[in-house]
C-alpha cells in the first residue's frame, strides 16, 4: 500500500518497532469484534520517528510512541512502516526509554504498570502480604511480576506452564499452579490466602481470587482468556469490603498516560526488558501470531524494521 492511503490525520511516522499483541492477532484473523473493515494491518503499537505533523505540535524527526485507542483495529497500525495518526495520540519519546524498549515494554508492559498504578492509588501496599498475578508467563503478567517484584510486593506467579525458573528470574517469591487459582467448589468465601491480586485470565480464575481475597484487598483485571462471565455473588465486596479494578489500556487518558510513562521512567522500568523478547521480521509474522492463537508463545513478540 502506499503512503496516501494511509487515513486523513495529523501526524505521519516511520515505524521502527512495533509490538504484537493478542488483539493484533484476533484482527489478523479476521475477528469482526476488532475489526470491522478489511483489509487491514493491525499493529496496536507503535514507536517512531516523525516524518510530518500539519498541526506543528511534533517536529520532523522527533521520536515518538503510540499505543492503543484504535490504532492497529479500524486504522493502520504499527504492522505497517508507515502510520498516520492525529497528533492527541502521539507521546513523545519517555525519558530512560529508547524506542525499542516502549516496544519491549509496549501494550502488554503498559496495561501491567496500569494496574499496578490502580493498585497503588486504592492503598493495595508491599507491607499488606503477597500478591497473585495470574497468566503470569504471558505478556501482561510477566511485566506485572516484575513491576511488582521491583517495588517491593511479594509475587506469587500462576501459571499452567512448567516456567518456574523462569517466572523467579523475573522476580517471582513464589510460584503457584494454575489449580490453586481455579477453585470450583460451592463455597461463596474462601480462607483468605493472599493481599491483592493482579488478574489476566477472568472467568473463574478471577471469581478465585476474590473470593479468597483478605479484607480490604484489591484485584485488577484486564483479560477475558478465561471467559467473559464472572458468576459469583456479592459476598465478598460487601462482607470482605475487596475491590474490584478493571483497565481499559487502549482508552487510557493521556494525562493518566504521562503520569504511568513517568513512573516507568523512575523507578518502575523492568528490569528484564530483553529477556521476555522475541524479536521477529514481517516475514515471522503470520507464524508469531499463530503461536499467540494457540496459546503456544511466551513473552512478547518484537516487530523490528
Amino acid at each position: 500500500r502506499h503512503i496516501s492511503e494511509l487515513p486523513d490525520n495529523d501526524v505521519l511516522i516511520k515505524v521502527h518497532y512495533s509490538g504484537v499483541n493478542y488483539k493484533d492477532a484476533l484482527s489478523a484473523s479476521g475477528n469482526k469484534g476488532v475489526t470491522k473493515v478489511y483489509p487491514h494491518t493491525p499493529g496496536i503499537d507503535a514507536a517512531g520517528v516523525v516524518e510530518s505533523d500539519r498541526t506543528g505540535t511534533f517536529q520532523p524527526g522527533t521520536k515518538v510512541v503510540v499505543m492503543g485507542y484504535d490504532l492497529g483495529m479500524n486504522i493502520s497500525g504499527g504492522f505497517g512502516e508507515y502510520i498516520r495518526v492525529p497528533a492527541e495520540w502521539v507521546v513523545p519519546l519517555p525519558k530512560n526509554f529508547s524506542l525499542e524498549e516502549t516496544m519491549l515494554l509496549g501494550t502488554s508492559g503498559f496495561t501491567a504498570a496500569i494496574g499496578v498504578y490502580k493498585l497503588r492509588q486504592m492503598g493495595q501496599m508491599p507491607e499488606l502480604g503477597p500478591m497473585v498475578v495470574t497468566g503470569a508467563t504471558g505478556g501482561v503478567g510477566s511485566y506485572a511480576v516484575q513491576i511488582l517484584s521491583k517495588l517491593g510486593y511479594e509475587v506469587w506467579a500462576a501459571s499452567g506452564k512448567c516456567e518456574d525458573d523462569y517466572l523467579k528470574e523475573l522476580g517471582a517469591a513464589k510460584v503457584i499452579t494454575r489449580e490453586e487459582v481455579d477453585d470450583h467448589s460451592a463455597k461463596y468465601l474462601l480462607r483468605p490466602r493472599w493481599a491483592g491480586a493482579f488478574d489476566t485470565v477472568g472467568g473463574n480464575v478471577l471469581h478465585t481470587l476474590l473470593k479468597a481475597c483478605a479484607k480490604s484487598g484489591s484485584v485488577v483485571t484486564c483479560g477475558n482468556v478465561g471467559g467473559v462471565k464472572l458468576d459469583m455473588t456479592v459476598l465478598p465486596f460487601i462482607l470482605n469490603g475487596v475491590n474490584l479494578l478493571g483497565i481499559n489500556a487502549a482508552d487510557t487518558p493521556m494525562a493518566m498516560r504521562l503520569a504511568i510513562w513517568d513512573k516507568l521512567s523512575h523507578g518502575w522500568k523492568p528490569d528484564h526488558l530483553a529477556k521476555v523478547a522475541h524479536y521477529i521480521t514481517l516475514d515471522q509474522l503470520d507464524e508469531s501470531i499463530n503461536q499467540m492463537l494457540q496459546g503456544k508463545h511466551t513473552g512478547r513478540f518484537v516487530l523490528k524494521y
